[in-house]
């Protein structure tokens, strides 16, 4: 799977391009997005790597209004996290917008600066460890009489698929891109997790 780059989409919004049918979701655009000096040490266990994170986020829940597809919340604090790196710039659009209306900026774009391939290596090797996390948030959350909780249950669930299905490839495509600084083309091996 080749590794697709959303940062580029990121710095053309950022310097001025409109989220397409997002514009209720971000009322402003900010160049200074995702540098926030100290998310990575507040980096939550559960994110996918990638470019995009969840750190010390809000409460609130309400980035899966925007973007179900890439975030979840956790069940401790009910912090979001980033579950599925997106993979068009409307994917990337959904996963700006929904960082954005985050009161507490806790999301951050600079992943690529932390990640490296052995952690992510390491990541993957204790994928376990969040797979069963987010089938015990299904189980627990999917009978819940909050509704909100039920349809958390689903992106729990899309989680477990994602980890079960294609994020291995998609986590060598980024391992590669990690290392030599751009996706794979058509033919390159990809490195093993």
């Amino acid at each position: 799977m080749t590794y697709w780059d959303p940062i580029p989409t990121l710095r053309a919004c950022v310097e001025g391009e409109p989220l397409p049918g997002l514009a209720r979701w971000v009322p402003a655009y900010s160049g200074s997005w995702g540098a926030w000096p100290d998310a990575w040490a507040e980096l939550n266990w559960r994110n996918v790597p990638g470019p995009f994170y969840g750190a010390a986020t809000d409460t609130c829940w309400v980035g899966r209004g925007v973007a179900p597809d890439h975030i979840l919340y956790d069940d401790e604090y009910g912090q979001e996290f980033v579950y599925r790196q997106p993979r068009t710039p409307e994917e990337t659009h959904r996963v700006m917008a929904a960082a954005w209306q985050d009161p507490m900026a806790g999301f951050a774009c600079d992943g690529d600066a932390h990640w490296t391939p052995e952690l992510v290596r390491d990541w993957w090797r204790d994928r376990g460890r969040v797979r069963e996390w987010a089938a015990a948030l299904d189980r627990t959350w999917s009978v819940s009489e909050d509704e909100g909780r039920r349809e958390a249950a689903d992106g729990a669930r899309a989680y477990v698929a994602h980890i079960d299905g294609d994020l291995g490839d998609c986590l060598r495509g980024y391992v590669f891109h990690l290392a030599e600084g751009r996706p794979a083309r058509a033919g390159e091996s990809l490195p093993r997790l």
